[in-house]
């Protein structure tokens, strides 16, 4: 067993292969075609994941790959992680779809990398933008064409599909879940029903750009079309007149447009974002059920906060817990990506903008080429102006240099 670990590790995945296939046939003759079932996955798993030599690098550069699959509202992101030449790991993450899918993605991959070891290279498929990953990923971000690293990110797009269609069924329980943790929230806070909830969230990440966003529940689940982004006036960490400035403009306007007001608001934090938003429904005059999400050091889920800032006891191994978890995650996600791409506009997006015969056609033919700033500014005149006409190639390289001599 020891020379067989040692195998599979170095790379000889067929002793690994052939025992699962010995399991399916013995499965098979026993008629428990479940098992059998659930073990021709595992293989379809290994042929995908394990498939080394077909993929194998000589240059031994630490990589990560990454791609995605969409399919019935949900997204699924693959990273396999290549080390010195070898795929050693992988992981993957499903959730519900709640924004642009490139965003999306483009947000994930910002917030993964902000947590854990960023490699020399990263490979992405052609549908992300380089200009956005590099503005927030410090390293080399490549679009394979083909070869090796093409085939490397099909493989991660084929891992990402499976994985989805495998853990779909288990998905679907868990939306049937969700939906009844619906009711159990309206019993805990001793409301009759809870039909809709606005869920908001401020974000100071990035030290600039201060936002808000809200999603929405209806039912118990994601109303994607209701979610709203806001650019907050105040460009300061001050969550308790940020909270006050989106809350007064979200349900005066809502008076106003005479639209559907919530059953239930919860604000992302603790006792000043509720004291914010009973201020304004109070100012309004409105009569709506106020809770907060507070999160702990670890910037996970950890107490519900009454409108009254006493603590909520709610069991963390419930359905009621992971409910609004996900909730905050969910709010908290469409947030950052929204702050992510107004910050995004400080890169060579806006740049491009202020230089005069460069339009829309032309900017996204630079940043496809270049894909950053710095990029742009080390480039000839001359590779510019194989992309645009040499009177605007000329504008924009004084323009960088500069805006670079000013730095």
């Amino acid at each position: 067993m020891e020379n067989e670990i040692l195998s599979f590790l170095r790379g000889n995945d067929q002793i690994l292969k052939d025992k699962i296939m010995n399991k399916i046939l013995k499965y098979s003759e026993d008629l428990n075609y479940e098992m059998a079932l659930d073990l021709k996955k595992e293989l379809e798993y290994i042929d995908i994941v394990l498939d080394k030599q077909k993929v194998e690098l000589h240059d031994f550069v630490n990589r990560d790959v990454i791609s995605y699959y969409v399919d019935n509202g949900y997204l699924s992101i693959e990273i396999l992680f290549i080390r010195n030449g070898k795929l050693l790991n992988h992981k993957n993450d499903i959730f519900p779809i709640s924004v642009d899918i490139e965003d999306e993605v483009e947000y994930y991959i910002a917030n993964f990398y902000s947590r854990n070891e960023v490699p020399k290279e990263i490979l992405i498929p052609d549908t992300l933008s380089v200009e956005n990953i590099s503005s927030v990923v410090d390293t080399n971000i490549v679009v394979p064409q083909k070869g090796v690293k093409k085939d490397l990110i099909k493989m991660a797009y084929d891992n990402a599909k499976l994985n989805l269609k495998n853990k779909f069924e288990e998905i679907q329980k868990d939306d049937l879940r969700t939906s009844k943790s619906n009711e159990e929230l309206a019993n805990i806070l001793g409301m009759d029903s809870i039909y809709r909830i606005d869920v908001f969230d401020n974000s100071n990440l990035f030290g600039s750009f201060a936002v808000s966003g809200m999603v929405v529940y209806i039912d118990g689940k994601p109303a994607k079309n209701e979610y709203r982004k806001y650019k907050v006036s105040l460009d300061v960490n001050d969550d308790y007149n940020t909270m006050k400035e989106i809350l007064y403009r979200r349900y005066q306007r809502a008076l106003v447009d005479r639209t559907t007001l919530p059953d239930l608001i919860i604000v992302d934090g603790g006792e000043n974002q509720i004291r914010a938003a009973l201020d304004i429904l109070n100012l309004l005059h409105l009569n709506i059920k106020v809770v907060g999400l507070k999160k702990n050091d670890k910037h996970r889920t950890n107490d519900l906060i009454d409108s009254d800032l006493s603590v909520i006891n709610v069991d963390r191994m419930s359905n009621v817990f992971h409910y609004l978890t996900r909730m905050q995650d969910e709010v908290h996600r469409f947030t950052i990506n929204y702050h992510r791409t107004l910050r995004s506009k400080g890169s060579i997006s806006s740049l491009l903008d202020d230089i005069e015969g460069i339009g829309p056609t032309r900017k996204k033919q630079l940043i496809k080429v270049f894909g950053s700033v710095s990029k742009m500014r080390e480039a000839s005149l001359e590779e510019i102006a194989k992309i645009i006409p040499l009177q605007v190639a000329k504008e924009l390289k004084e323009y960088l240099d500069s805006k670079y001599n000013e730095e």
